[in-house]
């Protein structure tokens, strides 16, 4: 092992949200003399305006640090951020397995949370070193030696194994410092050997191509050489590599241990795939590296613009979004209520957000989005077997032999007295209850088997809701299970409104229809002939409302005279509002669209 390989340290940073990650990066940087004063500002490796105001770590940034420790040699300190939301969980499993060490970062108030856990598994699969730190000791409220007993619990470290630090204030930095250099082992690896690299992530640069952010395990890769990607054979020559700093660094080469980035020169980055594994054209490794998947959508919703002359600039937008994260796919779609738009697949419901919110700032658009829904597998009569996405495009459900559903496993962690709230919400949203344990005197982990469908709509909030607060959420995909699910249609004055279509469950479709057609009354103006709507199973209606006509009284110039000429008019008005009826087409404003997420379940 050469000296400089030695002495490299490659690390990330694992936490729930809000524990202090981001702030603790930013510490390191200070630290290490990466960032001097004036570059220096909070959340430094969060360049996103929305990843400031959330609070949240999108898109991962790594960086390479220096770091004397006393009476030693220089070290390479290579920090590989990663995403704190479930939605990205993938990434941060790639992320994780380009690393020898991780700091497991919880707050001093708040303790072990549910994605603390996940994470924690996650880096023990990967084969870490993990180093527990305890952040935000300068609160008044922390409580060190209450979460230095749960991290003994979790780890079964000993006391003297945890850092305690103050991300905000510096405390105990250089304490993390010292442990990450002699507890994190250097990375092992053979340069002369063929390179095998693996990319945890990739982006888009207008002026060199996709960029393949790089950890090498073995090998060496030089300006100029031909590369080639095992995820789908492709072959890139490289244009420019190097290290992280705030900025790309430009070196000759890379060698095995370190982390960098590569330029391909690829016009796009769903080439340049997270999680590929990367080798030399002409001197290729044996195999590719394990553990790669294509990163698969979860949730699908409809986009459109409410502006029909911002069609080209969605597709534009899209067109430009998509150059910088993969994992967002869309095709286009037509509804016949919203016009033209775009069917678009997300990893979850804060990724589905975070890209609205993304097209709505950056590229000044006005959006409609449809009630987000799930992939599910449909088999035919004729035994054959497909995917549908969209609840409009479902076939006729006297063709269809079953329909399958994503489940997933959430694991719930919060206060022992708001047990009953979580699983009564839980069982209400067909959840199936497979684990629950006390991690110690306070909280307790409750794991519940739920239909992903049910979960993407509302139940965040009401966990949230019911739990003031206090519960924290994770959940990872399972299985796609049978279940007696149906198509709900909104029918207005006859006429199906594809936009408003919904796959529930039957024993919950006469009350969701119900509540769906009575939201819709309240929003729908009232026109000049009355306006039916419909809550429909195929052909069979489950639910009905009006909005009641406007009436003119077309009898108020009659002071008096004979009954039969005041019902004379009343039936030439009764002709003329069903005529209007007939050719009326019945505005449908954008917050009855919205109104299906705001329904009470």
């Amino acid at each position: 092992m050469s000296e400089a390989l030695a002495r490299t340290r490659n690390f990330c940073i694992i936490a729930h949200i809000d524990h202090g990650k981001s702030t603790l990066a930013d510490r390191l940087l200070e630290h290490t003399g990466t960032l001097t004063g004036k570059d220096m500002q909070e959340q430094v490796l969060d360049s996103m305006d929305l990843e400031r105001e959330r609070g949240i770590t999108i898109k991962s940034h790594p960086i390479r640090m220096e770091h004397t420790p006393p009476g030693d040699a220089l070290h390479t300190l290579n920090l590989i951020d990663t995403p704190g939301h479930v939605d990205f969980h993938y990434e941060v499993s790639r992320s994780l397995a380009a690393c020898e060490g991780a700091l497991l970062v919880v707050d001093a108030v708040q303790g072990v949370q549910a994605q603390t856990i996940n994470n924690l598994y996650l880096a023990v699969e990967h084969d870490l070193t993990i180093i527990p730190v305890i952040n935000k000791i300068d609160l008044p409220a922390a409580r060190p030696d209450f979460i230095a007993e749960q991290f003994m619990d979790l780890l079964g470290c000993d006391p003297d194994e945890i850092v305690l630090v103050s991300a905000k204030t510096g405390a105990g930095v250089d304490d993390l410092l010292g442990a990450i250099v002699e507890r994190i082992p250097s990375p092992e690896g053979d340069a002369a050997a063929a390179p095998q690299g693996l990319i945890f992530d990739s982006v888009f640069d207008p002026y060199v191509g996709a960029v393949a952010y790089v950890r090498l395990f073995d090998g060496t890769i030089k300006k100029g050489q031909k590369i080639r990607l095992f995820g789908n054979e492709k072959i890139f020559e490289v244009s420019e590599l190097g290290w992280f700093r705030m900025k790309r660094v430009p070196r000759p080469q890379l060698t095995a241990g370190e982390v960098g980035y590569i330029a391909t020169g690829a016009k796009d980055v769903r080439h340049v795939r997270v999680g590929d594994t990367v080798t030399l054209a002409e001197q290729p490794c044996d195999g590719p590296l394990p553990g790669y998947t294509e990163a698969k959508p979860m949730v699908f919703s409809g986009m459109y613009p409410t502006d029909n002359d911002q069609y080209d600039d969605l597709l534009d937008a899209l067109e430009k979004l998509q150059m910088n994260d993969a994992s967002l796919t869309w095709e286009k779609e037509t509804s016949a209520a919203l016009g033209f738009g775009f069917r678009c697949g997300f990893l979850g419901l804060l990724h589905m957000e975070i890209v609205q919110e993304r097209l709505e700032r950056e590229y000044s658009l006005n959006l409609i989005a449809t009630m987000p829904n799930v992939e599910y597998e449909v088999v035919m009569r004729d035994g054959e077997a497909f995917l549908c996405e969209n609840p409009a495009l479902l076939p006729d459900v006297r063709e269809i032999a079953e329909i399958r559903e994503p489940i997933v496993r959430a694991s719930i962690i919060a206060p022992k007295e708001y047990v009953g709230a979580i699983i009564q919400i839980s069982l209400d949203r067909r959840g199936v209850q497979t684990k629950m344990e006390y991690l110690d005197t306070e909280r307790v982990n409750i794991e519940f088997d739920l239909p992903l469908n049910e979960l993407v709509v509302d139940y965040y909030d009401k966990l949230k809701s019911v739990t003031k607060g206090y519960a924290s959420l994770d959940y990872e995909y399972l299985c796609h299970r049978p279940d007696d699910l149906v198509r709900l249609d909104i029918l207005i004055n006859g006429d199906m409104v594809d936009a408003l279509t919904c796959i529930v469950h039957r024993n919950n479709a006469y009350s969701w229809g119900l509540k769906l057609c009575q939201k819709l009354k309240e929003l729908i103006p009232r026109q000049m002939f009355a306006v039916a709507i419909q809550a429909a199973v195929g052909t069979r209606v489950l639910a009905r409302t009006s909005v009641k006509a406007f009436r003119k009284n077309v009898t108020a110039k009659c002071y008096g005279g004979d009954i039969s000429r005041k019902r004379k008019l009343l039936e030439k008005q009764k002709e003329g509002k069903k005529r209007m009826k007939q050719v009326g087409s019945v505005e449908i404003p954008q917050e009855a669209f919205l109104a299906v997420l705001k329904v009470e379940r």
